[in-house]
């Protein structure tokens, strides 16, 4: 098969974006060093959010999770989705406020969210520790096992036989109209996409593309402990971060009865080894929210990397349309299963010159070579 596209990266967005292009008609040719839905997409929680740090944050975020909740029905009993809802705990009063104005904001657009006092949010998730001012539940937030999600986009999903994934497979340079490979193989196509996360800076190395080093736990299997993804209101302070190392409390539960715990960011580091200090200091901070957790047994512990842009907005389109080299699809930080479908459709937009289905400004890489940023 000759190839319309060439992506280079078979995680969720690169899956995403291969579906997306072969439902166009496009030819679409995957390639991937290592095995489909491996790197950040194997090694994050598969948590399907709406965010509203930012307008762009939120725009993205609320479309693709719409995106998601449309695509479900399609996925598999092992692709794990589960409209399990976020509930963001507010530990003092000071966060209570923080949760009573994210409410608003997402009532105002039309996202389904419910304010829990102390009580109800005891009520609701009786686990949780005792003396928390209350919580922000929102009800339509989702999870997904990724990596098995990524396989069912590239090899079951409705225009499927278009596409054709290539695993093993290293990509030594890229550029508008081709790959050259690692063992010297050159590839063409109308349209080149990189879609590796954080390894796309061998690519292109002018990406303003920083790793965040993220841990998380899984234990064995204690059903019905929690019923949605727990996150304390300080994740989003923690997520943002630009320097030093962070933890905040963050719990899942999987379908399997386990518990799924983080969060760390940890700058300037590439090892990915498991930091003892930094998974004690994040279990830590969990255990101060779900006191029964030091009496669960943890079955493993690993770690990721997020590709962070100095913005917090992911990098979808070309870096210069003066000189066009490849489109980008990177940088998506710790939303790349979130946003992944929305992603695809806004790379979509413009490769085929169709209409974006929001604003693309925010997201265009040139906001940097312009040395602006649209948040």
């Amino acid at each position: 098969m000759m190839a319309d596209v060439l992506i280079v990266g078979a995680g969720i967005v690169g899956a995403a974006c291969a579906a997306e292009l072969a439902a166009r008609g496009m030819r679409v040719e995957v390639l991937e060093r290592n095995g489909i839905g491996g790197g950040a997409t194997a090694a994050g929680m598969g948590h399907i959010v709406v965010m509203n740090d930012s307008p762009a944050e939120f725009a993205l975020s609320a479309y693709s999770r719409e995106l998601w909740l449309d695509l479900a029905p399609q996925l598999r009993e092992r692709d794990a989705f589960a409209r399990c809802g976020t509930l963001w705990v507010a530990a003092d009063d000071e966060e209570w406020q923080a949760a009573r104005a994210m409410h608003q904001a997402f009532v105002v657009r039309g996202v389904a969210a419910q304010l829990l006092d102390s009580a109800a949010l005891r009520a609701c998730e009786p686990a949780l520790a005792q003396g928390m001012a209350g919580g922000l539940r929102i009800e339509h937030d989702s999870i997904v096992y990724a990596p098995t999600a990524a396989e069912w986009l590239l090899t079951q999903s409705p225009a499927a036989n278009h596409i054709r994934v290539r695993l093993e497979t290293e990509v030594a340079a890229v550029d508008a109209h081709g790959v050259t490979l690692a063992n010297g193989e050159r590839k063409t196509a109308a349209h080149v996409i990189v879609a590796n996360g954080i390894a796309a800076r061998t690519l292109v190395p002018s990406l303003p593309l920083q790793p965040k080093k993220g841990h998380l736990l899984i234990t064995d299997r204690y059903p019905g402990l929690i019923q949605h993804q727990l996150l304390e209101l300080g994740y989003i302070k923690s997520a943002h971060h630009a320097a030093g190392t962070s933890v905040a409390f963050n719990a899942q539960p999987r379908p399997t009865g386990q518990l799924l715990i983080g969060s760390s960011r940890q700058f300037e580091t590439t090892d990915p080894a498991v930091d003892m200090p930094v998974l004690a200091q994040m279990l830590r901070r969990a255990a101060r929210y779900l006191p029964a957790l030091p009496t669960l047994n943890g079955i493993r512990a690993w770690t990721g990397f997020r590709a962070a842009t100095p913005d917090g907005l992911p990098l979808i389109g070309r870096m210069d349309d003066a000189a066009p080299g490849p489109w980008l699809a990177v940088g998506h930080e710790g939303l790349g299963v979130t946003t992944s479908l929305a992603t695809a459709k806004l790379l979509a937009a413009q490769i085929t010159g169709g209409a974006a289905p929001i604003p693309l400004e925010p997201y265009l890489p040139q906001r940097f070579a312009l040395g602006a940023c649209h948040v």
